[in-house]
């Protein structure tokens, strides 16, 4: 069965299940909504900047270019272009909203930042997933970060161009596209459409395409496009714009004249500007020469805005240099603002504009966000970095969830003081810096490897959490080993009949070990009965001529016992054991059990039995 079967080719009946019993929203105000916030995340190659591109670009052609409003970090496309690119599928006569403003920032990790009164800034999100490489590490991390967010989601499975044999139909609606190939290659793209909604199943996300979802609060709609030639930009567009529509109308609702609220998307230094924050505005208006609190690393920094820039209209933010500056901006919006005293602001800080409200009011909200972000720390732990206030947020909850406490969490590059903090760690596995998406300063590294602090720096935060379990993992294995070498192991082994080299001074006697390794410098002893009688002490080891530090269970090898004489304290066929210091016992049951041969732990249990019928509590 192809993936078009059942697709509705009708405006009407795509936008049917958005529209269908609509709550309550036509009392609303269409001049007090605000554009709905859309952020994409993806894997690194995927396309998300590709889509990007191809929605902006199709936004020029179809719109005027002072029509598309494209300030720092966002592009808001307008419904009326929204409509003229989606064609049949978006009438703005069925929509109160008033567009959508595309966060642009590279990364999903970016997405963390943006956060708004406590949760994530973005009403909704695209996922994009590449349909020949399906879900990669940052496929997995976005979808965390959702499910984090609760945040609402599409998938755009892009590259259907890719496809072998594809027959393009640029900018077209995915069934007209559809229809235009064979059926080698439509079942190719069936294929790799499917497992993408297996690989959401397995992530505990029911999906299917996004024209058989009944209901898009329970179901993640999947749809197939290019970024490259357009084919099933509509239908994304359609959709966002449905989905905003349906469920988000509400939320949508602002106080447009009213004093701007938003968030730090950047800390950045602009010429002729000082220090500069772009910021997401996601309610009322912001003014040149407004009051604002942004918060600070240390405190909420109060400052007066000098002036709101604006990239150039549909200039390229990413490497734009030339800027307008405008009087007032209104949610929902990127802007620049100038003002003085902005070096310690943070990226996913509060902005709040003061204008006829209490100062000290203002900055009390301010205080009481960053107190929801802080994060708990403890007295010993690791040292947390990252580039965010939202991603550090990120990084302490899948901590949590890894049970590994934290000492000290910042926002910022890795710092020699960092390392100061991390070197006073009681515990070798808590010497440690894990930084999310920053960078470390020459002077840490240097510091770090004088103060032997291991740091670890990744874009994906389960990958980084990884990498430090496996250093862990490493670090425990290698004490495991060290203790194993400054212990006594567990052996039992009998003299063989008919090899005995030498009576004594030392006896040398030929014996095969049961179970168990036998050391050289280990005591020996005998058991009459449960009482264990020490006989001696090995002074050598040798197989086939050969001196050897140790051997092991099955080996045959002739044995120097300095102390017994054969014939006397011992005899040929007597079963003989290696004497274990009670503490080396109980670090053997307790700590390295499983880190122990199986024949080892055999003897252990064994010579255990033995010394517990004479006291139960021996070596516990």
């Amino acid at each position: 069965m192809g993936l078009t079967t059942g697709l509705r080719t009708s405006r009407q009946d795509l936008l049917w299940w958005f529209t269908m019993s609509e709550p309550d929203s036509d009392t609303l105000d269409p001049s007090s909504l605000r554009t709905p916030i859309v952020a994409v995340l993806g894997h690194v190659d995927h396309g998300k900047t590709s889509l990007l591109d191809k929605i902006r670009g199709s936004a020029v052609i179809e719109g005027e270019a002072g029509a598309i409003t494209q300030h720092i970090g966002a592009t808001a496309v307008p419904l009326d272009v929204i409509s003229s690119i989606a064609g049949d599928l978006v009438d703005p006569d069925d929509f109160d909203l008033p567009g959508l403003l595309f966060i642009d920032t590279p990364g999903h990790h970016s997405f963390t930042t943006l956060r708004s009164r406590g949760g994530a800034l973005a009403d909704i999100a695209i996922l994009v997933v590449d349909v020949n490489d399906g879900f990669q590490p940052q496929t997995l991390e976005a979808l965390d970060i959702l499910k984090r967010s609760q945040t609402p989601f599409i998938v755009a499975a892009n590259k259907i161009d890719t496809v072998p044999g594809w027959n393009p139909n640029e900018d077209s609606p995915i069934n007209a596209t559809y229809d235009a190939q064979s059926d080698r290659v439509s079942s190719r793209l069936d294929e790799s459409l499917y497992e993408i909604i297996g690989n959401l199943s397995d992530e505990g996300f029911s999906a299917d395409l996004y024209w058989r979802v009944q209901n898009f609060q329970r179901n993640v709609g999947v749809v197939p496009v290019s970024a490259m030639t357009g084919e099933g930009v509509p239908d994304l567009l359609a959709v966002m714009m449905g989905l905003s529509q349906r469920y988000m109308k509400e939320e949508m609702e602002i106080d447009v004249q009213g004093p701007g609220v938003g968030t730090v998307l950047e800390v950045k230094e602009e010429k002729g500007f000082g220090t500069t924050i772009d910021t997401v505005l996601y309610d009322g208006t912001i003014r040149a020469d407004d009051e604002i609190v942004v918060g600070g690393q240390n405190d909420p920094i109060v400052t007066e805005v000098r002036a709101l820039l604006q990239p150039r209209p549909l200039a390229e933010i990413r490497t734009e240099s030339r800027f307008e500056k405008v009087e007032e901006v209104s949610a929902a919006a990127g802007i620049k603002v100038a003002a003085p005293d902005l070096a310690d602001a943070m990226a996913g800080a509060p902005v709040r504009i003061v204008r006829d409200r209490d100062l000290e009011g203002v900055r009390t909200e301010v205080e009481a966000e960053l107190a929801d972000i802080a994060v708990d720390t403890e007295e010993q732990g690791v040292v947390v970095k990252a580039d965010t206030l939202g991603s550090l947020e990120a990084m302490a909850d899948a901590l949590s969830e890894a049970e590994l406490p934290i000492v000290r969490a910042e926002v910022g590059d890795v710092a020699p003081r960092d390392v100061s903090v991390a070197s006073t760690a009681e515990d070798p596995k808590q010497q440690v810096i894990l930084g999310f998406n920053v960078d470390t300063v020459s002077d840490a590294e240097r510091r770090a490897e004088n103060d032997d602090v291991r740091i670890f720096t990744d874009e994906v935060i389960y990958q980084l959490i990884d990498e430090y379990e496996e250093f862990v993992d490493e670090l425990e294995r290698a004490q495991q080993d060290t203790i194993l070498e400054n212990i006594v192991r567990p052996a039992r082994f009998r003299i063989l009949p008919d090899h005995t080299f030498r009576q004594n001074d030392p006896a040398v006697v030929g014996v095969e070990v049961n179970s168990g390794t036998l050391q050289n410098n280990t005591h020996v002893v005998k058991f009459d009965g449960n009482e264990p009688e020490r006989v001696g002490q090995v002074k050598g080891i040798q197989e086939q001529g050969e001196d050897i530090d140790e051997a092991r269970a099955g080996n045959r090898v002739s044995v120097a016992i300095d102390g017994p004489t054969v014939g006397r304290q011992i005899e040929e066929d007597d079963e003989l054991w290696t004497q274990i210091p009670e503490k080396h016992a109980k670090i053997l049951e307790q700590e390295l059990a499983g880190e122990i041969p199986g024949d080892e732990l055999e003897a252990l249990n064994m010579y255990l039995e033995k010394l517990r019928k004479r006291d139960p509590f021996w070596g516990k």
